[in-house]
Protein backbone atom coordinates (compact mmCIF):
# COMPACT_ATOMS: atom_id res chain seq x y z
CA UNK A 1 0.00 0.00 0.00
CA UNK A 2 1.82 3.26 -1.26
CA UNK A 3 1.56 6.48 1.07
CA UNK A 4 1.97 8.37 -1.93
CA UNK A 5 -1.88 8.14 -3.23
CA UNK A 6 -5.09 9.49 -1.11
CA UNK A 7 -6.90 6.29 0.38
CA UNK A 8 -10.72 6.29 0.07
CA UNK A 9 -12.91 8.09 2.33
CA UNK A 10 -13.34 6.51 5.85
CA UNK A 11 -17.28 7.01 6.84
CA UNK A 12 -16.66 7.59 10.89
CA UNK A 13 -19.27 7.39 13.08
CA UNK A 14 -19.44 10.73 15.57
CA UNK A 15 -16.54 10.72 18.16
CA UNK A 16 -19.43 10.65 20.93
CA UNK A 17 -20.19 7.26 20.06
CA UNK A 18 -16.60 5.78 19.45
CA UNK A 19 -15.57 6.92 22.72
CA UNK A 20 -18.66 4.98 24.41
CA UNK A 21 -17.44 2.28 22.32
CA UNK A 22 -13.84 2.70 23.31
CA UNK A 23 -15.25 3.20 26.80
CA UNK A 24 -17.04 -0.15 26.70
CA UNK A 25 -14.14 -2.39 25.30
CA UNK A 26 -12.92 -5.46 27.60
CA UNK A 27 -9.45 -4.85 27.66
CA UNK A 28 -9.99 -0.65 28.01
CA UNK A 29 -12.37 -0.98 30.87
CA UNK A 30 -10.52 -4.04 32.41
CA UNK A 31 -7.39 -1.46 32.37
CA UNK A 32 -9.35 1.60 34.27
CA UNK A 33 -10.68 -0.59 36.67
CA UNK A 34 -7.57 -1.71 37.87
CA UNK A 35 -6.13 1.36 37.55
CA UNK A 36 -9.05 2.57 40.40
CA UNK A 37 -8.18 -0.62 42.66
CA UNK A 38 -4.03 0.53 42.97
CA UNK A 39 -3.17 1.81 45.88
CA UNK A 40 0.00 2.03 48.15
CA UNK A 41 0.10 -1.21 48.67
CA UNK A 42 0.60 -1.87 44.93
CA UNK A 43 3.70 -3.39 43.62
CA UNK A 44 5.31 -3.59 40.54
CA UNK A 45 8.50 -5.21 39.23
CA UNK A 46 11.20 -3.35 37.23
CA UNK A 47 9.15 -3.05 33.58
CA UNK A 48 6.39 -1.84 35.19
CA UNK A 49 4.43 -5.12 35.75
CA UNK A 50 2.02 -6.36 38.75
CA UNK A 51 4.04 -8.46 40.76
CA UNK A 52 3.12 -11.80 40.35
CA UNK A 53 1.66 -12.52 44.02
CA UNK A 54 -0.45 -9.33 43.42
CA UNK A 55 -2.01 -10.87 39.92
CA UNK A 56 -4.67 -13.29 41.93
CA UNK A 57 -6.41 -10.08 43.32
CA UNK A 58 -5.89 -8.37 40.15
CA UNK A 59 -7.53 -11.39 38.34
CA UNK A 60 -10.31 -11.73 41.18
CA UNK A 61 -11.41 -7.67 41.02
CA UNK A 62 -11.85 -8.04 37.10
CA UNK A 63 -13.92 -11.27 37.23
CA UNK A 64 -11.69 -13.53 35.58
CA UNK A 65 -11.65 -17.06 35.85
CA UNK A 66 -9.41 -20.48 34.66
CA UNK A 67 -5.60 -20.84 33.42
CA UNK A 68 -5.78 -17.26 31.66
CA UNK A 69 -6.72 -15.35 34.62
CA UNK A 70 -3.41 -14.18 35.52
CA UNK A 71 -2.36 -13.39 32.03
CA UNK A 72 -5.46 -11.40 31.00
CA UNK A 73 -4.83 -9.16 33.97
CA UNK A 74 -1.38 -8.94 33.62
CA UNK A 75 -2.27 -7.86 30.07
CA UNK A 76 -5.21 -5.29 31.18
CA UNK A 77 -2.08 -3.43 34.04
CA UNK A 78 0.31 -3.19 31.26
CA UNK A 79 -2.18 -1.55 28.70
CA UNK A 80 -3.20 0.86 32.05
CA UNK A 81 0.64 1.76 32.16
CA UNK A 82 1.06 2.26 29.17
CA UNK A 83 -2.28 4.37 28.06
CA UNK A 84 -1.56 6.54 31.26
CA UNK A 85 -3.92 5.63 33.71
CA UNK A 86 -1.42 4.60 36.39
CA UNK A 87 2.15 5.82 36.58
CA UNK A 88 5.36 4.63 38.49
CA UNK A 89 6.09 6.30 41.43
CA UNK A 90 8.88 4.77 42.43
CA UNK A 91 10.76 2.65 40.24
CA UNK A 92 13.03 1.31 42.98
CA UNK A 93 10.39 0.59 45.35
CA UNK A 94 8.16 -0.28 42.58
CA UNK A 95 5.15 1.81 43.77
CA UNK A 96 2.60 3.40 41.81
CA UNK A 97 0.26 6.09 41.74
CA UNK A 98 -3.29 7.16 39.79
CA UNK A 99 -2.33 8.54 36.23
CA UNK A 100 -3.33 12.11 34.65
CA UNK A 101 -5.33 10.38 31.88
CA UNK A 102 -7.87 7.89 34.19
CA UNK A 103 -9.29 11.15 35.01
CA UNK A 104 -10.13 11.77 31.35
CA UNK A 105 -12.19 8.49 30.91
CA UNK A 106 -14.94 9.91 33.26
CA UNK A 107 -14.16 13.85 32.90
CA UNK A 108 -12.76 14.31 29.35
CA UNK A 109 -14.11 15.05 26.06
CA UNK A 110 -14.57 12.04 23.74
CA UNK A 111 -12.02 13.08 21.96
CA UNK A 112 -9.68 12.75 25.19
CA UNK A 113 -11.30 9.21 25.69
CA UNK A 114 -10.36 8.19 22.19
CA UNK A 115 -7.00 9.38 22.69
CA UNK A 116 -5.90 7.07 25.69
CA UNK A 117 -7.62 4.47 23.64
CA UNK A 118 -5.64 5.25 20.66
CA UNK A 119 -2.35 4.53 23.30
CA UNK A 120 -4.14 1.56 24.83
CA UNK A 121 -4.26 0.19 21.01
CA UNK A 122 -0.24 0.56 20.42
CA UNK A 123 0.07 -1.65 23.19
CA UNK A 124 -2.28 -4.58 22.35
CA UNK A 125 -0.48 -3.82 18.84
CA UNK A 126 2.86 -4.50 19.70
CA UNK A 127 1.34 -8.01 21.97
CA UNK A 128 0.14 -9.18 18.82
CA UNK A 129 3.00 -9.09 17.00
CA UNK A 130 5.18 -10.96 19.55
CA UNK A 131 5.11 -14.72 19.19
CA UNK A 132 4.16 -17.25 21.61
CA UNK A 133 5.45 -16.48 25.26
CA UNK A 134 6.25 -20.07 25.27
CA UNK A 135 8.51 -20.15 22.44
CA UNK A 136 10.40 -16.84 24.13
CA UNK A 137 10.86 -18.83 27.48
CA UNK A 138 12.81 -21.25 25.41
CA UNK A 139 14.88 -19.29 23.64
CA UNK A 140 16.52 -17.11 26.54
CA UNK A 141 20.07 -17.16 26.17
CA UNK A 142 22.25 -17.27 29.24
CA UNK A 143 22.26 -13.22 29.74
CA UNK A 144 18.77 -12.83 29.62
CA UNK A 145 18.14 -12.14 26.01
CA UNK A 146 16.22 -13.52 23.43
CA UNK A 147 17.90 -14.63 20.29
CA UNK A 148 15.56 -13.98 17.69
CA UNK A 149 17.37 -15.95 15.31
CA UNK A 150 16.12 -19.57 17.14
CA UNK A 151 12.61 -18.13 16.93
CA UNK A 152 12.85 -17.76 12.72
CA UNK A 153 11.02 -14.48 13.85
CA UNK A 154 11.92 -10.71 13.06
CA UNK A 155 10.46 -8.39 14.96
CA UNK A 156 10.05 -5.81 12.59
CA UNK A 157 9.12 -7.73 9.85
CA UNK A 158 6.30 -9.02 12.07
CA UNK A 159 5.09 -5.78 12.54
CA UNK A 160 5.50 -4.58 9.09
CA UNK A 161 3.22 -7.39 8.04
CA UNK A 162 0.92 -7.30 10.70
CA UNK A 163 0.35 -3.62 9.71
CA UNK A 164 0.10 -4.72 6.18
CA UNK A 165 -2.73 -6.89 7.08
CA UNK A 166 -4.15 -4.05 8.83
CA UNK A 167 -4.26 -1.77 6.08
CA UNK A 168 -5.86 -3.85 3.38
CA UNK A 169 -8.37 -4.95 5.75
CA UNK A 170 -9.03 -1.49 5.95
CA UNK A 171 -9.17 -0.64 2.27
CA UNK A 172 -11.65 -3.79 2.23
CA UNK A 173 -13.75 -2.17 4.56
CA UNK A 174 -13.71 1.39 3.05
CA UNK A 175 -13.19 1.28 -0.54
CA UNK A 176 -16.50 1.10 -2.70
CA UNK A 177 -17.29 -2.15 -3.98
CA UNK A 178 -15.32 -3.58 -0.85
CA UNK A 179 -16.88 -5.85 2.56
CA UNK A 180 -18.03 -2.47 3.51
CA UNK A 181 -19.93 -3.58 7.62
CA UNK A 182 -18.94 -7.12 6.26
CA UNK A 183 -16.59 -9.73 8.00
CA UNK A 184 -13.18 -10.55 5.61
CA UNK A 185 -12.21 -14.38 5.44
CA UNK A 186 -8.98 -14.90 6.48
CA UNK A 187 -7.54 -16.34 4.13
CA UNK A 188 -8.13 -13.21 1.69
CA UNK A 189 -6.54 -11.12 3.85
CA UNK A 190 -3.59 -13.93 4.11
CA UNK A 191 -3.53 -13.82 0.30
CA UNK A 192 -3.56 -9.92 -0.02
CA UNK A 193 -0.42 -9.86 1.14
CA UNK A 194 1.29 -13.16 0.23
CA UNK A 195 0.06 -13.65 -3.58
CA UNK A 196 1.56 -11.61 -6.33
CA UNK A 197 -1.13 -9.72 -8.25
CA UNK A 198 0.31 -11.09 -11.68
CA UNK A 199 0.02 -15.36 -10.00
CA UNK A 200 -2.91 -16.78 -11.49
CA UNK A 201 -2.78 -19.85 -10.03
CA UNK A 202 -0.86 -19.79 -6.56
CA UNK A 203 1.93 -21.82 -6.05
CA UNK A 204 2.34 -24.75 -3.20
CA UNK A 205 4.82 -22.72 -1.97
CA UNK A 206 2.86 -19.65 -1.73
CA UNK A 207 -0.21 -21.68 -0.61
CA UNK A 208 1.65 -23.07 2.29
CA UNK A 209 2.56 -19.65 3.24
CA UNK A 210 -0.96 -18.69 3.36
CA UNK A 211 -1.62 -21.29 5.50
CA UNK A 212 1.06 -20.46 7.82
CA UNK A 213 -0.02 -16.65 8.36
CA UNK A 214 -3.58 -17.62 8.62
CA UNK A 215 -2.45 -19.35 11.68
CA UNK A 216 -0.52 -16.59 13.13
CA UNK A 217 -3.48 -13.60 12.05
CA UNK A 218 -5.74 -16.14 13.94
CA UNK A 219 -3.63 -15.77 17.22
CA UNK A 220 -3.16 -11.76 16.50
CA UNK A 221 -7.07 -11.07 15.77
CA UNK A 222 -7.72 -12.92 18.98
CA UNK A 223 -5.44 -10.87 20.62
CA UNK A 224 -6.47 -7.21 18.73
CA UNK A 225 -10.50 -8.30 19.54
CA UNK A 226 -11.04 -7.17 23.31
CA UNK A 227 -9.64 -3.43 22.66
CA UNK A 228 -12.06 -3.27 20.28
CA UNK A 229 -10.20 -2.81 16.62
CA UNK A 230 -12.24 -6.09 14.97
CA UNK A 231 -14.54 -8.59 15.78
CA UNK A 232 -13.90 -11.86 14.99
CA UNK A 233 -14.92 -15.38 14.23
CA UNK A 234 -11.56 -17.93 14.86
CA UNK A 235 -10.31 -20.44 12.47
CA UNK A 236 -12.23 -23.69 13.51
CA UNK A 237 -10.56 -25.89 15.65
CA UNK A 238 -10.97 -28.85 14.11
CA UNK A 239 -8.95 -27.41 11.23
CA UNK A 240 -5.81 -27.45 13.28
CA UNK A 241 -6.28 -30.82 14.32
CA UNK A 242 -3.82 -33.84 13.68
CA UNK A 243 -3.93 -35.40 10.63
CA UNK A 244 -4.58 -38.67 12.02
CA UNK A 245 -7.18 -37.35 14.37
CA UNK A 246 -10.93 -37.75 13.62
CA UNK A 247 -13.32 -34.95 13.09
CA UNK A 248 -15.71 -35.33 16.29
CA UNK A 249 -18.81 -34.27 13.74
CA UNK A 250 -18.76 -34.04 10.35
CA UNK A 251 -17.71 -30.46 8.53
CA UNK A 252 -18.75 -28.61 5.59
CA UNK A 253 -14.98 -28.21 4.13
CA UNK A 254 -16.61 -25.40 0.97
CA UNK A 255 -17.80 -23.46 4.55
CA UNK A 256 -15.02 -20.75 4.12
CA UNK A 257 -16.32 -18.81 7.30
CA UNK A 258 -14.97 -21.80 9.23
CA UNK A 259 -11.38 -20.62 7.92
CA UNK A 260 -11.96 -17.17 10.28
CA UNK A 261 -14.11 -14.11 9.68
CA UNK A 262 -13.02 -10.72 10.63
CA UNK A 263 -14.54 -7.49 10.55
CA UNK A 264 -13.17 -4.24 11.68
CA UNK A 265 -15.24 -2.21 13.93
CA UNK A 266 -16.43 1.34 13.42
CA UNK A 267 -13.82 2.64 16.84
CA UNK A 268 -11.04 -0.10 14.52
CA UNK A 269 -11.40 2.25 11.32
CA UNK A 270 -10.87 5.51 13.10
CA UNK A 271 -8.03 3.79 14.88
CA UNK A 272 -6.54 2.58 11.87
CA UNK A 273 -7.40 6.00 10.36
CA UNK A 274 -5.71 7.61 12.72
CA UNK A 275 -2.65 5.39 12.45
CA UNK A 276 -2.42 5.23 8.73
CA UNK A 277 -2.55 9.56 8.64
CA UNK A 278 0.42 9.48 11.65
CA UNK A 279 2.26 6.58 9.25
CA UNK A 280 2.01 9.57 6.21
CA UNK A 281 -0.71 8.56 4.42
CA UNK A 282 -3.82 10.49 3.06
CA UNK A 283 -6.88 8.95 4.87
CA UNK A 284 -9.74 11.23 3.98
CA UNK A 285 -12.97 10.88 6.08
CA UNK A 286 -16.64 12.13 4.69
CA UNK A 287 -17.21 15.12 5.85
CA UNK A 288 -13.83 16.67 6.02
CA UNK A 289 -15.02 18.46 3.31
CA UNK A 290 -18.14 20.35 4.31
CA UNK A 291 -16.87 24.17 6.28
CA UNK A 292 -14.20 24.26 3.28
CA UNK A 293 -15.06 26.34 0.01
CA UNK A 294 -16.74 24.51 -3.38
CA UNK A 295 -13.20 24.46 -5.08
CA UNK A 296 -11.89 22.33 -2.08
CA UNK A 297 -15.35 20.36 -2.63
CA UNK A 298 -14.99 19.55 -5.83
CA UNK A 299 -11.36 19.10 -5.93
CA UNK A 300 -11.21 16.82 -2.91
CA UNK A 301 -14.01 14.79 -3.71
CA UNK A 302 -12.58 14.02 -7.75
CA UNK A 303 -11.02 10.70 -5.68
CA UNK A 304 -14.11 9.42 -4.50
CA UNK A 305 -16.17 6.78 -5.34
CA UNK A 306 -19.94 7.72 -6.35
CA UNK A 307 -21.24 7.25 -2.68
CA UNK A 308 -18.81 8.64 -0.85
CA UNK A 309 -18.82 11.74 -3.34
CA UNK A 310 -22.91 11.82 -2.71
CA UNK A 311 -22.59 11.77 0.80
CA UNK A 312 -19.52 14.73 1.40
CA UNK A 313 -21.60 16.41 -1.16
CA UNK A 314 -24.44 16.11 0.67
CA UNK A 315 -23.00 16.87 4.15
CA UNK A 316 -21.27 20.53 2.43
CA UNK A 317 -24.96 21.41 1.24
CA UNK A 318 -26.58 21.06 4.40
CA UNK A 319 -24.33 24.36 5.79
CA UNK A 320 -25.37 26.17 2.95
CA UNK A 321 -28.51 28.44 1.42
CA UNK A 322 -29.08 26.56 -1.93
CA UNK A 323 -28.79 29.06 -4.26
CA UNK A 324 -25.70 30.64 -3.19
CA UNK A 325 -24.08 26.73 -3.17
CA UNK A 326 -25.19 26.42 -6.65
CA UNK A 327 -23.41 29.84 -7.49
CA UNK A 328 -20.51 29.31 -5.21
CA UNK A 329 -19.63 25.46 -7.26
CA UNK A 330 -20.26 26.86 -11.09
CA UNK A 331 -17.55 29.65 -9.87
CA UNK A 332 -15.37 26.74 -8.54
CA UNK A 333 -15.98 24.63 -11.86
CA UNK A 334 -14.67 27.08 -14.18
CA UNK A 335 -10.83 25.95 -15.35
CA UNK A 336 -9.03 24.65 -18.55
CA UNK A 337 -6.74 22.71 -16.15
CA UNK A 338 -6.30 18.97 -16.22
CA UNK A 339 -8.38 18.39 -13.40
CA UNK A 340 -11.42 20.85 -14.22
CA UNK A 341 -13.53 18.24 -16.26
CA UNK A 342 -13.92 16.18 -13.00
CA UNK A 343 -14.76 19.36 -11.19
CA UNK A 344 -17.54 19.97 -13.48
CA UNK A 345 -18.75 16.45 -13.65
CA UNK A 346 -18.80 16.46 -9.68
CA UNK A 347 -20.37 19.59 -10.02
CA UNK A 348 -23.40 18.64 -11.69
CA UNK A 349 -23.67 15.85 -9.73
CA UNK A 350 -23.79 18.25 -6.67
CA UNK A 351 -26.53 20.53 -8.54
CA UNK A 352 -28.71 17.71 -8.75
CA UNK A 353 -28.85 17.24 -5.39
CA UNK A 354 -29.73 20.59 -5.13
CA UNK A 355 -33.13 21.01 -7.23
CA UNK A 356 -34.98 23.63 -8.40
CA UNK A 357 -33.72 26.43 -6.67
CA UNK A 358 -30.77 26.46 -7.89
CA UNK A 359 -32.48 27.35 -11.54
CA UNK A 360 -31.35 31.10 -11.55
CA UNK A 361 -27.79 30.31 -10.71
CA UNK A 362 -27.85 27.89 -14.07
CA UNK A 363 -29.57 30.93 -15.60
CA UNK A 364 -26.59 33.20 -15.43
CA UNK A 365 -23.89 30.51 -17.09
CA UNK A 366 -25.90 29.96 -20.10
CA UNK A 367 -23.51 32.04 -22.07
CA UNK A 368 -20.39 30.92 -20.38
CA UNK A 369 -18.35 28.66 -22.48
CA UNK A 370 -17.47 26.28 -19.91
CA UNK A 371 -20.40 26.34 -18.16
CA UNK A 372 -22.99 26.05 -21.03
CA UNK A 373 -23.39 23.02 -22.00
CA UNK A 374 -23.56 21.64 -18.26
CA UNK A 375 -26.73 24.35 -17.76
CA UNK A 376 -28.51 23.31 -20.58
CA UNK A 377 -28.26 19.44 -19.54
CA UNK A 378 -29.21 20.05 -15.74
CA UNK A 379 -32.10 22.92 -16.82
CA UNK A 380 -33.70 20.35 -19.34
CA UNK A 381 -32.99 17.66 -16.76
CA UNK A 382 -35.01 19.93 -14.62
CA UNK A 383 -38.22 20.20 -17.23
CA UNK A 384 -37.27 24.12 -16.99
CA UNK A 385 -38.90 26.02 -19.66
CA UNK A 386 -37.45 28.14 -22.14
CA UNK A 387 -33.88 26.61 -22.62
CA UNK A 388 -32.01 27.93 -25.46
CA UNK A 389 -30.67 25.36 -27.90
CA UNK A 390 -26.72 24.82 -28.10
CA UNK A 391 -24.50 25.45 -30.68
CA UNK A 392 -23.03 22.72 -32.60
CA UNK A 393 -19.49 24.16 -30.78
CA UNK A 394 -21.25 23.58 -27.44
CA UNK A 395 -22.19 20.33 -27.80
CA UNK A 396 -19.05 18.92 -29.43
CA UNK A 397 -17.45 20.74 -26.66
CA UNK A 398 -19.08 19.25 -23.61
CA UNK A 399 -19.03 15.79 -25.23
CA UNK A 400 -15.39 16.08 -25.14
CA UNK A 401 -15.52 17.29 -21.41
CA UNK A 402 -17.43 14.70 -20.67
CA UNK A 403 -15.46 11.94 -21.62
CA UNK A 404 -12.51 13.38 -20.24
CA UNK A 405 -14.38 13.59 -16.64
CA UNK A 406 -15.13 9.71 -16.96
CA UNK A 407 -11.65 9.27 -17.85
CA UNK A 408 -10.29 10.94 -15.10
CA UNK A 409 -13.14 9.25 -12.35
CA UNK A 410 -13.05 6.08 -14.07
CA UNK A 411 -10.04 4.87 -16.31
CA UNK A 412 -11.13 2.76 -18.98
CA UNK A 413 -14.57 0.85 -17.89
CA UNK A 414 -17.13 -1.10 -19.45
CA UNK A 415 -19.56 2.19 -19.19
CA UNK A 416 -17.03 4.39 -20.68
CA UNK A 417 -16.68 2.24 -23.69
CA UNK A 418 -20.64 2.25 -24.34
CA UNK A 419 -20.23 6.14 -24.09
CA UNK A 420 -17.51 5.79 -26.74
CA UNK A 421 -19.80 3.54 -28.90
CA UNK A 422 -22.79 5.53 -28.46
CA UNK A 423 -20.87 8.76 -29.35
CA UNK A 424 -19.41 6.87 -32.97
CA UNK A 425 -22.68 5.94 -34.02
CA UNK A 426 -24.78 8.91 -33.42
CA UNK A 427 -23.01 11.02 -35.38
CA UNK A 428 -21.25 9.62 -38.91
CA UNK A 429 -19.20 12.61 -38.78
CA UNK A 430 -18.40 12.89 -35.29
CA UNK A 431 -14.21 12.16 -35.77
CA UNK A 432 -14.10 14.83 -38.49
CA UNK A 433 -15.70 17.53 -36.44
CA UNK A 434 -14.06 16.53 -33.13
CA UNK A 435 -10.60 17.33 -33.84
CA UNK A 436 -11.52 20.78 -33.91
CA UNK A 437 -12.94 21.86 -30.79
CA UNK A 438 -10.72 23.86 -28.82
CA UNK A 439 -10.39 22.06 -25.93
CA UNK A 440 -6.86 21.10 -23.61
CA UNK A 441 -8.00 17.21 -23.43
CA UNK A 442 -9.72 16.70 -27.13
CA UNK A 443 -6.45 14.85 -28.11
CA UNK A 444 -6.72 12.83 -24.69
CA UNK A 445 -10.46 12.18 -25.15
CA UNK A 446 -9.84 10.54 -29.11
CA UNK A 447 -7.01 8.26 -28.20
CA UNK A 448 -8.90 6.81 -25.55
CA UNK A 449 -11.82 6.96 -28.12
CA UNK A 450 -9.53 4.73 -30.17
CA UNK A 451 -8.21 2.29 -27.37
CA UNK A 452 -11.53 1.96 -26.13
CA UNK A 453 -13.81 1.39 -29.27
CA UNK A 454 -13.68 -2.48 -30.49
CA UNK A 455 -14.46 -1.46 -34.17
CA UNK A 456 -10.70 -1.26 -35.90
CA UNK A 457 -12.23 1.30 -38.49
CA UNK A 458 -13.50 3.34 -36.00
CA UNK A 459 -10.91 3.01 -33.50
CA UNK A 460 -8.39 3.62 -36.58
CA UNK A 461 -10.56 7.32 -37.13
CA UNK A 462 -10.01 8.42 -33.79
CA UNK A 463 -6.12 7.74 -33.69
CA UNK A 464 -5.94 9.76 -36.67
CA UNK A 465 -8.64 12.79 -35.56
CA UNK A 466 -6.27 12.60 -32.01
CA UNK A 467 -3.31 13.18 -34.48
CA UNK A 468 -5.02 16.34 -36.11
CA UNK A 469 -5.80 17.34 -33.00
CA UNK A 470 -2.20 17.37 -31.34
CA UNK A 471 -0.74 18.98 -34.06
CA UNK A 472 -3.55 21.98 -34.07
CA UNK A 473 -2.34 22.15 -30.63
CA UNK A 474 1.00 22.17 -31.66
CA UNK A 475 2.41 19.61 -29.29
Amino acid sequence: MSDSSPLPPVRLHPEAELARAALSTPLLSRAARLARWAGPGTRVDAGGGLVEEQLPAAAELLGLTGDDAAALASEAWRVAVDAGLVEIADEENGTVRTGEELELLTGGSPQDVLTVWLAALETVLADAAVPDLDDLVDALEEGGEVDFSSLDWDPEAEGEFLDGVLGNLYLLTVSEGGSGDGPVPLPALAASMLVPDDMGEPTNDVLEQVSDAMMRLDDQFRTLEPIGLVEYQPVDEALMADGDEEPAAAVDDTDVTRYGMVRLTPLGAYGLRARLLEAGFEAPAVGELADKGADALLDGTAGFGPSAAQAETEQWLTRREPLGAARELLAAARGVDEGAPLRRLRCQQALSLIGAEAEPALREVLDDPELGGLARVWLTEQGAAGVPAPSEEMVFWLTIDTVAAQLAAEGNSEELQALVEGLAAQHSGFFAAAWRVGHPATADVLEAMGRLHPDKKVAKEARKAAFKARSQQGS
